[in-house]
C-alpha cells in the first residue's frame, strides 16, 4: 500500500518497484535452507533472536533510505533477518506440538499469519498517510522488542539433527535462486530473449551488444546452478553426509505435492498484492489510507476463517479445508478480474476481497500443517525451511510475474493510445502508473488521461488473471495432496 507513495518520492521505475518487494523475498528464499539447518544445530530460539535483531536493525535503515538503491539494500538485509525468523517459528511449533494440539497450534499460527498479512495494508495506509512511508518500517522496532522479550521468556530452545553445514550447497542454491529471480524481475525491461537495453551495474553496461539478452543467460545460469545443487545434495546423501536439502523428504507424497501447492498459491497471492494497491491509487485515485481500508477487508474474512479453520479441519480434514479455502480464493480473484475497471464500484471490490480473505484464512491455517504432517520431528527445521523456501520463492516469483504481466499489458494497451494522451504513455509505463495521480494534480484534462487509466486497468486485469491461473494450479495440487493422504491412511 505504501509503494505508490515510495515510487515517486524516490524516483523509482517499475523494475525498481518490483525489486523493493522481490529483493526481500529473493534473499529470504535463498537463505531459508541454511538458516533452518543452523536452527537445528544451534537451537531454534537462538536463530530466532538473531533474525529478529537483524530484521529490526534493517528496518531502521529502510526507514531512513533516501534513494531507491538504499531502500533496496535495506530490504536485502531485512531478508537476511527474516530468513532466520520464519523457519525458527515453524520448526518450533512442529517440534513442540503433537496430537490434537498440533492442528490447533498450526491453526493459530496460520490464522495470525493470514490475518496480519491482510490487516497490514490498513496499518501501512494509516502510517503512510498520517506520517510518512518510513513509519511502515519503524513500526517494526517496538514489535521486534516485544518479540525478543517474549522469545527469551517463553520459547524453548529446541534442536534437531546436527550435521556438517553444506557451504557449497548454500552458494549454489543461493546464486541459482538469485539468478532466476533477477531474470524474472528484469525480463520485461531488458528483454526475455532479444536484448532491449543493456544491464547497468555500478555504471558499467553489460549485454547491450549480445545476440541474446542477459535475462536469457541468467535463466540458463540459474537452472544450471540449481541442477548442480540438486546433484550435490543427492551425492551427499549417497555418501552419508548431512545435506542442506534432504531430497528424501520429497519421497513423502504429502510433502512434495504440498510444496508444489504452496509455491503456486504464493505466486498467485503475492502477485495480487503487488498490482492491486497500484491500481487503487493510480486508476481509482484513492488515497493511501482509503486503499488500505479497502484491502483490509481481506482481514475480516481471514481472521474469522483462520480462527475457525481447526474446527472445519476436524470435520473436513486439513486437506479438505485447504481445498475449500483455495476454491474461495480462486472465486474471489476471478470475480475481481471481472469487476476491475476505471469506474469499478468499491463495494464490489470489497465484497470479493472478503470472499478472497475467507479462503486465504482457511488455506493458510492448514496448508503448512498438511505439508509438514509426515516430516519426522528431528528434521523439523529442514522440513520447515524447505516449505518456507518454496513459499518465499513463490512470493518473489509472484511479484516478478505479476510485474512482468503488468508491464507487458501496459506496453500492449498503451501502444493503441493516440492523440494528446500518447505523449504521456511512456511515462505511465516507466513509472508503474504513479505518474497518473501527478498528472491529475497538474490539472491535465480528464478526457486526456482516460485512455491511459483504461490501459492501466486493462493491464491490471491481465495480472489478476495470471494470479488466478496459478491459484488454480495450487487448487489442483491440493486435490492431489488430499488423494495421496487418503491413500496413505488406507495403506
Amino acid at each position: 500500500v505504501a509503494l505508490p507513495a515510495i515510487v515517486p518520492d524516490l524516483g523509482m521505475g517499475i523494475s525498481q518497484a518490483q525489486w523493493v518487494n522481490s529483493i526481500y523475498a529473493g534473499v529470504f528464499s535463498a537463505l531459508l535452507l541454511p538458516a533452518g539447518r543452523l536452527g537445528d544445530r544451534l537451537g531454534r530460539r537462538t536463530t530466532l533472536l538473531f533474525g529478529v535483531f537483524v530484521f529490526v536493525g534493517a528496518s531502521v535503515l529502510a526507514s531512513r533510505a533516501d534513494s531507491a538503491s538504499a531502500l533496496i539494500a535495506a530490504r536485502l538485509v531485512q531478508g537476511i533477518g527474516g530468513a532466520f525468523i520464519l523457519p525458527s517459528t515453524l520448526s518450533t511449533v512442529n517440534a513442540t506440538f503433537r496430537g490434537k494440539g498440533r492442528a490447533a497450534a498450526f491453526g493459530v499460527w496460520g490464522a495470525v499469519m493470514a490475518g496480519a498479512a491482510a490487516l497490514g495494508p490498513l496499518l501501512g495506509g494509516w502510517l503512510t498517510s498520517s506520517f510518512d512511508w518510513g513509519w511502515i518500517f519503524l513500526v517494526n522496532v517496538p514489535l521486534g522488542a516485544i518479540v525478543l522479550i517474549g522469545t527469551v521468556l517463553v520459547v524453548p530452545n529446541t534442536r534437531g539433527e546436527a550435521g556438517e553445514l553444506d557451504l557449497l550447497g548454500v552458494v549454489l542454491s543461493g546464486l541459482g535462486l538469485a539468478a532466476l529471480v533477477f531474470a524474472l524481475i528484469e525480463g520485461s525491461s531488458l528483454g526475455w530473449l532479444i536484448p532491449r537495453q543493456p544491464l547497468e551495474i555500478l555504471g558499467a553496461q553489460i549485454g547491450g551488444d549480445w545476440p541474446i539478452s542477459v535475462v536469457a543467460v541468467l535463466i540458463m545460469v540459474g537452472l544450471v546452478l540449481m541442477t548442480a545443487f540438486l546433484l550435490l545434495e543427492r551425492s551427499r546423501i549417497a555418501r552419508g553426509v548431512s545435506p542442506l536439502l534432504d531430497l528424501r523428504l520429497f519421497s513423502l507424497a504429502t510433502f512434495s505435492w504440498g510444496n508444489l501447492t504452496a509455491a503456486m498459491v504464493a505466486i498467485g497471492e503475492f502477485g495480487l498484492l503487488f498490482v492491486l494497491p497500484l491500481y487503487l491509487v493510480n486508476v481509482l485515485d484513492l488515497g493511501i489510507l482509503t486503499s488500505g481500508l479497502l484491502l483490509a477487508t481481506m482481514a475480516l474474512g481471514a481472521f474469522i476463517s483462520g480462527a475457525s479453520a481447526r474446527h472445519l479441519a476436524a470435520r473436513l480434514g486439513a486437506t479438505g479445508t485447504v481445498i475449500l479455502g483455495l476454491g474461495l480464493e480462486l472465486l474471489g480473484v476471478a470475480s475481481l478480474a471481472i469487476v476491475i475497471s476505471t469506474a469499478a464500484n468499491l463495494w464490489s471490490i470489497g465484497g470479493v476481497l472478503v470472499v478472497y480473505g475467507v479462503g486465504l484464512g482457511l488455506a493458510s491455517a492448514q496448508l503448512t500443517s498438511t505439508v509438514l504432517a509426515d516430516v519426522p520431528e528431528g528434521q523439523s527445521g529442514q522440513g520447515s525451511a524447505t516449505q518456507s523456501t518454496v513459499r518465499q520463492l513463490g512470493t518473489a516469483l509472484g511479484a516478478s510475474i505479476a510485474g512482468a504481466a503488468l508491464s507487458a499489458g501496459l506496453a500492449t494497451a498503451l501502444a493503441t493510445v493516440t492523440g494528446p494522451a500518447a505523449e504521456f504513455a511512456q511515462s505511465v509505463h516507466d513509472s508503474a502508473g504513479s505518474v497518473l495521480p501527478a498528472l491529475r494534480a497538474r490539472g491535465i484534462d480528464p478526457a486526456v488521461l482516460a485512455p491511459l487509466a483504461d490501459a492501466y486497468a486493462s493491464a491490471t486485469q491481465l495480472s489478476i488473471i495470471v494470479a488466478a491461473f496459478f491459484l488454480g494450479i495450487g487448487l489442483l495440487g491440493a486435490v492431489a495432496v488430499a488423494r495421496v493422504a487418503r491413500q496413505s491412511r488406507q495403506d
